[in-house]
């Protein structure tokens, strides 16, 4: 064979190992892109538009702060769970507070001799009232003292913009006087008094305490709640009402179930005059009438000017009850929040307040696509073309005579699982069912949650949030709110419309399918 013609087989030869390689580069990407697709649409219960923890552990959130064009979260997180207990400060950014990003662990467990660290709240020290340095953040919880064990108040603070923190002592800020409950400062700062105050949590009483340099406490005041058992997580801030009045609102979590209560958020509208707080009415409104809006915490609009028009709120979406019974843990994470909330104090009338709430407005920068009804007359059941698990229903419903109305969400195909949301007209209340779904309450105590409602109107604006693994309904103008979790099978996706004893009217249905962008 000559020189030439073994050339051109070498040639032939490489072309042909050139395209079989390329080949094979072909068949990968394609096997690696299908690969992709079959893990990216895997069903799952992580929310699509919920915070959720990235893995492992989280509850309690402490309230957020805004600097340097964001707002910044820190919440307990137990890195060990379910293995090992004691919880840390994870740190997560957010601009919209609707995308977050994950921050790490800003505060370790277990750094120090006085163990975990719990609840509490972090300043941003502008005045370098603390001395450590003008805009250093400062962090009070809540520790399980070397000294028995006792529920004291110690200070964190960081230099670095609030990534790491460090132990001021190991000694109390705020020793624990003899009280068993003695947890989950709430710090803010009194414009008017030019003073650093804290709310505390102590069984079923709400202490005041004040500072000048948060690092030596004392007591003004307390404030005792009625039949709402043991407090937490305090909450103390005032705004501005829709009729110009300014006024102070004391909130706390709370379990009011032995007198018929939710076990949620409580609040109280009144006055704070430096020592202590005085309600307007002795009885407490509720934030939230679901089973699931948990250790709730409500901050500032970062970017606003106006700081007293509105607030913004938060909870973990969990119920202790059944805290461990979830189905995410088969996905390595047990942890949820609500959407972050708009609210607003509206008032009703002589020295009547109420809050409201609604969904911020960076849900709308999730929407992909929509779907519009004009109007739907039911009289008994009709099923809509539209399907889904991750969106929000927006619609407005009247009647003239009948007992029930309502939408079945999440449905199956042979429609035996749903989850109803409507108005039991008969008993005049609004409420969320969940006993035809999985749910995570095994003792089927916590299936229907209920909030009263006035049915002489005859007609009721709901606005719903779904999402993988919950559902929040807005009902009115948000006085009344149900967040509870759920945890339909992943292909139940349909919606019915019904009406039980005569013809409801269904106008506006606004279907808008979120997702993170």
């Amino acid at each position: 064979m000559t020189d030439k013609k073994v050339y051109k087989y070498l040639v032939f030869f490489t072309i042909c190992l050139s395209l079989l390689a390329f080949i094979r580069i072909i068949i990968d990407h394609t096997d690696n892109r299908r690969k992709k697709e079959v893990t990216h649409y895997q069903p799952t219960y992580r929310a699509a538009y919920h915070f959720t923890v990235p893995d492992k552990w989280k509850n309690d959130p402490q309230r957020p702060i805004y600097f340097d064009g964001k707002y910044h979260y820190y919440y307990l997180y137990n890195r060990d769970y379910p293995n090992g207990n004691g919880t840390e400060w994870r740190h997560a950014t957010s601009k919209d507070l609707a995308h977050w990003k994950d921050e790490e662990v800003a505060i370790p467990k277990f750094t120090n001799k006085n163990g975990d660290v719990w609840s509490g709240s972090v300043v941003i020290d502008t005045k370098n009232t603390a001395g450590f340095g003008k805009g250093a953040i400062v962090a009070i919880m809540t520790q399980p003292s070397a000294d028995g064990g006792k529920q004291e108040q110690y200070l964190w603070y960081s230099t670095n913009k609030g990534k790491t923190f460090t132990s001021y002592s190991s000694q109390p800020v705020l020793a624990n006087p003899g009280a068993k409950d003695f947890r989950d400062p709430k710090i803010i700062w009194d414009r008017q008094a030019e003073k650093w105050v804290m709310a505390l949590a102590e069984g079923s009483k709400i202490g005041f305490y004040e500072s000048d340099n948060l690092k030596k406490w004392d007591y003004t005041g307390g404030f005792l709640t009625e039949n709402i058992g043991v407090v937490e997580c305090p909450d103390l801030f005032q705004i501005r009402a829709n009729d110009g009045m300014y006024k102070w609102v004391l909130g706390t979590s709370a379990n009011g179930k032995s007198s018929g209560k939710p076990n949620t958020y409580a609040y109280w509208t009144g006055t704070y005059n430096g020592k202590e707080f005085v309600v307007d009415h002795s009885e407490p409104q509720w934030l939230d009438y679901g089973f699931d809006w948990y250790g709730g915490v409500t901050f500032e609009d970062g970017k606003a000017n106006d700081k007293f028009k509105r607030r913004y709120a938060l909870a973990w979406m969990n119920k202790w009850e059944y805290a461990n019974n979830t189905p995410t843990m088969e996905e390595d994470f047990n942890g949820m929040d609500s959407i972050v909330r708009e609210i607003e104090l509206k008032h009703a009338g002589s020295n009547e307040y109420y809050l409201t709430s609604k969904p911020i407005e960076a849900i709308n920068d999730l929407v992909y696509s929509k779907d519009y009804i004009k109007k739907m007359n039911v009289n008994g059941s009709e099923t809509l073309k539209i399907a889904g698990d991750t969106y929000e229903l927006e619609t407005e419903i009247s009647w003239s005579e009948l007992k029930n109305v309502g939408l079945r969400l999440r449905e199956s195909a042979d429609k035996d699982s749903h989850v109803d949301v409507g108005i039991f007209v008969e008993q005049g209340y609004s409420y969320v069912n969940r006993a035809f779904t999985k749910q995570p309450d095994n003792s089927r105590q916590y299936v229907e949650s209920k909030a009263p409602f006035d049915v002489s109107k005859k007609k009721v604006h709901l606005r719903i949030l779904v999402d993988k693994s919950s559902i929040e309904v807005f009902v009115d103008d948000g006085k009344v709110v149900h967040s509870n979790l759920i945890f339909p099978d992943p292909a139940d996706r349909g919606i019915t419309l019904f009406s039980d004893g005569g013809t409801a009217v269904f106008e506006n249905i606004i279907v808008k399918n979120l997702k993170m962008q």
